[in-house]
């Protein structure tokens, strides 16, 4: 004989009852979805990020004289494309992009590569000192950069680098920040297990490096280059010193010498703003999503 249950109605189960088995279902894996409450704040602060971008857009469609009037405008005008050109015409923005991703690239593949070394060294080698020397590396991000602009344009006025790419390639080829962030992401996601089967097969270090770490380390690597190449994108104070925009300017560099005279041309500075933004929004178009995955992967493995 067998014994057959049906399932209560809705109406049986108590409203606590439900709740909880409700809490339990999103634990177990469940969907949880938002109420407006939750949109509402999502809403605002989506409008207050990518207010200063639109503005920016606003303004580098209007002229001087509309943007120093009471109010401000708040709509698109017609000056837009023409002040696009002028802007990129006048700080010859074309070459400053060109050295801005020669430089943004050259600076992030190397820290990216160092870094997991580095990382992986810290995270995973036994050696004397392991502990000391990453708390020295961490002390270092505690360091204003700008006490070591002194030393380090007396080093490029010895060298005779000035106005000259190499200049601030050579301060930014390393990073604590980078060392500290890949070997927090390697001491979860790469097991000491895989180390020891690799060495068990006779693979010397360099070779547990590049097909062991890298593999593993690849979604921290591609979050950490995307942030130094934004980060060195956006570097203003150490190429202002010691690069001119006559010469091999950054796009910093050259957007700094726009509107100059005895009243400076917002809506031409805007314009420039906005031609050195493009490439980061374009780059986090194609890329956010691999960038987040890459995140999100490593807080899952974390």
């Amino acid at each position: 004989m067998t014994t057959t249950m049906t399932k209560p109605p809705r109406d049986a189960v108590p409203k606590e009852s439900r709740r909880m088995l409700g809490t339990k279902a999103a634990r177990a894996g469940g969907q949880m979805h938002a109420g407006p409450f939750a949109y509402v704040i999502l809403a605002l602060f989506t409008i207050g990020s990518l207010f200063p971008l639109v503005w920016t857009a606003i303004a580098a469609s209007r002229d001087n004289q509309r943007l120093a009037e009471t109010p401000p405008p708040f709509w698109f005008g017609s000056n837009l494309f023409d002040n696009l050109e002028i802007a990129w015409t006048d700080a010859n923005l074309g070459e400053a992009f060109l050295n801005t991703t020669f430089v943004a690239g050259v600076s992030a593949a190397t820290i990216v590569f160092l870094s997991t070394i580095a990382g992986f060294a810290f995270a995973k080698l036994k050696f004397k000192g392991r502990n000391a020397l990453m708390l020295i590396v961490i002390g270092t991000m505690m360091v204003p950069p700008q006490l070591s602009v002194i030393p380090l344009y007396m080093m490029v006025a010895k060298l005779d680098w000035s106005d000259q790419l190499q200049a601030v390639i050579l301060p930014s080829l390393v990073s604590a920040f980078g060392v500290f962030f890949m070997r927090q992401y390697l001491l979860q996601a790469l097991p000491d297990e895989i180390i020891e089967a690799a060495r068990v097969d006779g693979a010397s270090s360099w070779r547990v490096v590049w097909h062991v770490v890298f593999p593993a380390a690849r979604p921290a690597m591609a979050v950490l280059g995307m942030l130094m190449f934004v980060q060195t994108w956006n570097d203003f104070l150490w190429p202002f010193l010691v690069l001119t925009q006559n010469g091999n300017p950054t796009v910093q560099v050259a957007v700094a010498g726009l509107g100059r005279g005895y009243t400076p041309d917002q809506s031409l500075i805007m314009a420039g703003a906005l031609l050195g933004t493009l490439p980061l929004l374009i780059v986090f178009a194609i890329f956010g999503k691999q960038i987040v995955g890459g995140i999100m992967q490593g807080a899952v493995k974390g």
